[in-house]
């Protein structure tokens, strides 16, 4: 068993998953970094992790499948022999953007399996290894961080297969709360902004929203960058909230402060 604790981050190899890497290797945590396709993103991953201090493996799993949310923590278990923390960062946006009217469920169904099925099935899946290691002695409790976004509660009818599924996240994160807490298992939600990600590196989607920026769109008017959320992340790992869960922490510029 490692003698550190142990994060497993899905959607590790770029963007707020490779800084959440990051910043949990530097409060401590050795990491098991999920990807899917960008074996080199990953490598990348690693190489920073390992400046900061920390062990770091890699497995290769797409998280919309259940056989290989099996094999992302049978691997985990079998490099490390215990997981402390599970992040659930790996999201994907749609294709193309459609006009609610006109969603096609291909689409609906693909982005609800990778952003609200897979985070729903593996919570439960490492909820039931961290119940097991927590009965066993093995570890003293567990931490599970969904990453969600302000879309949960900001409407976009070019993007509703996006919202409907990080709505359905944020309901994830207050359900297992609850059911997890009497075993020393605290759940969190961290609501990022927008945010300088591959997500948001196209060009429309920059002229938009600095447009937007331009008319003071946010408090603290600004892209945000993906270390700020991962510090966030690092502070619940650290243990910085011991008599919280169910929480939902917003890392936004202010985004949710409703204002005239």
């Amino acid at each position: 068993m490692a003698d550190r604790k142990v994060a497993l981050v899905t959607g590790g190899s770029r963007g707020i998953g490779r800084a959440t890497c990051v910043e949990l290797a530097k409060v401590g945590y050795a990491l098991l970094i999920n990807y899917n396709e960008n074996l080199e993103a990953a490598e990348q991953t690693a190489q920073l992790v390992d400046k900061a201090g920390a062990t770091a493996e890699l497995c290769q799993a797409d998280v919309a499948a259940p056989s290989h949310r099996d094999l992302l923590v049978s691997y985990t278990m079998e490099r490390f022999g215990r997981i402390d923390m599970l992040v659930n960062c790996a999201g994907i946006s749609p294709k193309v953007r459609k006009d609610i009217l006109e969603t096609e469920e291909k689409s609906f169904d693909r982005i609800l399996k990778t952003n609200l099925y897979a985070p729903y099935f593996l919570t439960q899946r490492v909820a039931r290894e961290m119940i097991h290691l927590i009965e066993s002695k093995a570890i003293k409790g567990g931490l599970i961080v969904n990453i969600s976004s302000l879309r949960s509660y900001t409407t976009a009818n070019n993007y509703g297969e996006y919202c409907v599924s990080k709505a359905g996240l944020s309901m994830v994160t207050k359900l297992f709360a609850v059911r997890l807490a009497e075993f020393g298992i605290h759940v969190h939600e961290i609501s990022p902004g927008i945010i300088e990600t591959d997500m948001t590196s196209g060009e429309p989607v920059r002229e938009h929203y600095n447009k937007k920026f331009a008319a003071g769109l946010l408090p603290i008017n600004r892209w945000g960058k993906p270390k700020e959320v991962a510090r966030a992340i690092a502070a619940i790992a650290r243990g910085d909230f011991p008599f919280s869960t169910g929480a939902v922490f917003h890392v936004d510029g202010g985004w949710h402060l409703r204002h005239l």
